[in-house]
């Protein structure tokens, strides 16, 4: 079925055309993985899949459930032919207004005559579904009377659907909002496209090449998290102003005023000139993936921002970003083109110089702890000028005690009951882990059992605050079984500033401990936390 759903849009579709004051120019097309052609170098599959029951602010159906193919396993002949036959074209009455984000798919085994599995949406299985998020679109808002129209094929033994447009009720001729998997290729009957296609020959400027960049979907959702780069812009904005040429030329005459005797006219002058002329403020962006956060720097006054993005095809498109926000080309540099490999990438950016801003990673998109944070947060110091900052500053752990029944369904093998006596328990459940990862602890099926509590804090600037292990005092609210840890975090660029890495807008995932063995609790007793912090690595246990 095609959907509206908010939270696949923000993961495979930029949105927004300024960021933080940078505008996105409009040659400069962003696409997530499962978006690439069926004759591309990689072998990418051309859907995501999400538990469609559980995706935060759920979803909206546009159109009744359709059939796409059927397969009959024991037709040797057809299973050979789902390779190399020609894509099936299938044509889908809207019967909600909405947004089309998506075509959700899914898939029901028939067993037999009587019996059967689904893997629908509206059935309680371990199944997710497959999410073919569509992009590309002029206007991606349809109505009941239009028609989504897709191709679906099997030729390179994944499913594919392919060339999704939407024909509009209003017009007879086929006037299509189109999406195409090659940029080459024009759906059939989009005569009012291909005229515009035409028409923009004559009038486009000839440098304005399109430029395609591939992210993963967790880039694209942080590029439409907006707190994120207002924040950091904000921050940077402080740093920056502490460190001014007119603060510094103050401290400087109160300090030529006390040595006035040993200081002669010419060394005077000298420096004068100096100051007026001063070095740029270097700064130095080693977040994991793509990130525009360099560009945001350079907005700021005289700044040398350095990006670490390795990609060509990543390092293209900022340069087009910049050019577009009429920055001059030499301002951004690409930080891995300095520097011998990626283990050495903190380091000076000139011999004689030190980094005004130093930014790291220090959460997952997963959840976890980024590895080996607090060694690079060691490192960063050292190369830090006077009044310079590592963003962020620190960051607190934040968690709080659940019943979640899914989560322990989801963790380990529940005895013999659901596996037909077979006690195959002892063996999965050796390869179970300790903590689960990617959750959305907003749509997440769970009682809270006590209100948030600081479960870790690490600061970056200041680590003599940070401790290996700590035991939390946690106040019950509710009376109930503790089934797990579930846990996110407060990033706090400043005092001031702070990201939430739970909220709506974030591209980041909330994690969770599981316990072995449930806790019953009763409302206004006290349960005892013991949180260890080891070489990134987090692990919570409640001491009995």
């Amino acid at each position: 079925m095609a959907v509206e759903c908010a939270e696949i849009r923000r993961h495979h579709r930029v949105g927004i055309k300024d960021i933080a004051g940078i505008h996105l120019p409009a040659n400069v097309k962003f696409q997530s993985p499962a978006y690439s052609s069926l004759d591309s170098e990689e072998a990418v599959e051309p859907y995501t899949t999400e538990k469609m029951s559980r995706v935060p602010g759920g979803y909206l159906a546009l159109t009744e459930c359709f059939e796409i193919m059927t397969v009959d396993f024991n037709n040797l002949q057809e299973l050979k032919s789902l390779a190399t036959k020609k894509p099936d074209k299938i044509d889908i009455p809207v019967t909600k207004e909405g947004i089309l984000d998506a075509i959700v798919v899914w898939f029901v085994l028939q067993l037999d005559d009587e019996h059967s599995l689904s893997t629908s949406p509206g059935e309680e299985t371990c199944w997710e579904q497959a999410v073919y998020a569509v992009q590309d679109l002029a206007d991606y808002r349809i109505k009941p009377g239009d028609h989504v129209m897709m191709e679906v094929s099997c030729q390179d033994c994944y499913l594919r659907i392919q060339g999704i447009h939407v024909l509009g009720s209003e017009h007879e001729m086929d006037v299509v909002k189109s999406f195409t998997k090659n940029k080459d290729s024009l759906s059939l009957g989009n005569e009012a496209e291909l005229c515009s296609a035409l028409a923009n020959l004559q009038t486009s400027k000839p440098d304005s090449v399109e430029q395609m960049c591939v992210l993963e979907s967790t880039e694209i959702a942080l590029l439409n998290n907006i707190p994120y780069h207002e924040g950091f812009k904000t921050a940077m904005r402080k740093v920056l102003s502490s460190l001014t040429p007119e603060k510094l030329l103050q401290a400087m005459d109160m300090d030529t005023q006390c040595q006035s005797d040993e200081i002669n006219s010419g060394s005077g002058q000298k420096e004068n000139s100096v100051l007026s002329a001063p070095d740029p403020y270097y700064v130095l962006d080693v977040s994991e993936g793509f990130s525009i956060l360099p560009i945001i720097a350079g907005t700021l006054g005289q700044v040398k921002p350095y990006s670490s993005v390795e990609k060509d095809q990543h390092r293209i498109t900022l340069g087009l970003i910049s050019e577009a926000n009429h920055f001059p080309k030499e301002m951004l540099e690409f930080w891995l083109r300095h520097v011998e490999d990626e283990s050495a990438m903190l380091q000076r950016p000139k011999s004689d110089k030190l980094w005004s801003i130093i930014i790291l990673d220090v959460i997952e998109p997963s959840g976890l702890i980024q590895q080996e944070i607090m060694e690079k947060a060691a490192i960063s110091r050292c190369l830090l000028q006077s009044g310079g900052k590592i963003f962020p500053q620190y960051v607190v752990m934040l968690g709080l005690l659940v019943e979640s029944q899914i989560l322990v369904e989801e963790s380990a093998v529940q005895g013999t009951e659901r596996t037909l006596g077979v006690n195959i328990a002892p063996f999965i459940n050796q390869f179970q882990v300790p903590i689960r990862v990617f959750l959305d602890l907003s749509s997440l099926p769970c009682i809270p059992l006590s209100k948030p509590v600081e479960l870790l804090r690490l600061d970056l600037m200041t680590p003599y605050l940070n401790t290996s292990s700590r035991e939390v005092k946690v106040h019950i609210c509710k009376s109930g079984q503790v089934t797990a840890i579930p846990f996110w975090y407060h990033v706090y660029l400043d005092e001031e500033i702070r990201l939430d890495t739970s909220s709506e807008a974030s591209h980041w995932k909330q994690a969770a401990v599981v316990l072995d063995n449930p806790i019953q609790v009763e409302m206004g007793e006290e349960l005892v936390l013991s949180v260890q912090h080891h070489k990134s690595n987090v692990s919570i246990t409640v001491k009995q």
